[in-house]
């Protein structure tokens, strides 16, 4: 059996008589980059702070590497790394003086940090501005930067919150290639994210809404479990089209894309073309089954209908 670096059973925690994260069963592998995908309010940075110690669980239990928590969060602290959704370090110190302080909370010694934050501006690419404070950086510069002191102790396990919210698609590319990087290395890595293109490079996905754990799995797997549930349209007139199919009541949502429009099925539908072709008769229209995205699968998880 692979080595679990997160195992969970019935986590749970309240605020008053809001449940904001609802008896969650988590087992993650060392090594792997797990994401979470959910809108705001699902749990996704609850779940994060509970599992790094920062707060107690109404319910439940957790262990990360072997350490359960929060009873033992003063340990695991070693061994973690945690970058916030929002930037946390200091806009008035420049990125290195940023590194020296974060090196020291970890307790690195004097000749380990020069040599960690010498390794890290170099592969962050933060050397020619090592002496830019980091309030007068750009946003991707500002994440690369966060990550080097997240990292910067060397942990086993890294938890990232939201953190390519605030930057361009191409910093976001070449961010998560630092993060299969850090995966390659041995780092597990737990990630949440709003975007669809992110979550689809994720070793592992869990699909979070109010609270609650939707469905988990590969990427791979969660898409190819809808197979022959996704049917695209193209013709004239798609969004008369679009408002008779959606009160179909076989069909559990319908979006236009481009020059498509996309139709997800309720499960157990047969024959989802013939249904359509059958419904929308008259029409000029051509209706194919087409391959399930990951944004379908979030549809699916959580429109309220088990996918």
């Amino acid at each position: 059996m692979t080595e679990l670096a997160v195992h969970t059973r019935a986590l749970t925690r309240k605020f008053g008589d809001l449940t904001a994260v609802d008896h969650i069963d988590l087992d993650i592998p060392r090594g792997q980059i797990y994401g979470f995908l959910g809108p705001n309010g699902s749990g996704k940075t609850t779940i994060i702070r509970m599992l790094c110690g920062l707060l107690t669980p109404t319910s439940g239990e957790a262990a990360i590497l072997g350490l359960n928590v929060p009873e033992q969060a003063e340990a695991l602290r070693q061994k973690i790394g945690y970058m916030t959704q929002k930037f946390s370090l200091y806009d008035d110190l420049t990125v290195e003086e940023n590194m020296h302080f974060i090196a020291k909370i970890y307790g690195l010694s004097r000749g380990k940090a020069k040599e960690r934050i010498s390794s890290l501006l170099d592969h962050y690419s933060l050397t020619a501005m090592r002496n830019r404070r980091s309030g007068a950086m750009s946003g991707g510069q500002r994440q690369r930067l966060a990550l080097a002191t997240a990292t910067i102790h060397e942990p086993t396990m890294l938890f990232l919150d939201e953190p390519t919210s605030a930057v361009d698609p191409e910093n976001r590319r070449d961010f998560w290639e630092k993060l299969f990087d850090l995966s390659d290395q041995g780092t597990t890595i737990l990630v949440s994210t709003h975007y669809m293109d992110e979550a689809e490079r994720c070793h592992q996905l869990a699909i979070l809404d109010l609270g609650k754990l939707k469905i988990q799995g590969t990427p791979k797997d969660l898409m190819d479990k809808l197979e022959k549930r996704v049917i695209e349209i193209e013709g004239a007139n798609l969004r008369q089209v679009k408002d008779r199919v959606v009160h179909l009541p076989q069909v559990q949502s319908a979006a236009q894309q481009g020059l498509k429009l996309r139709v997800l099925f309720r499960p157990n539908t047969e024959n989802p073309s013939d249904y359509l072709k059958q419904n929308l008769s008259g029409e000029q229209l051509s209706i194919a089954p087409t391959r399930p995205s990951l944004e379908d699968v979030f549809v699916a998880a959580t429109s309220g209908d088990n996918a």
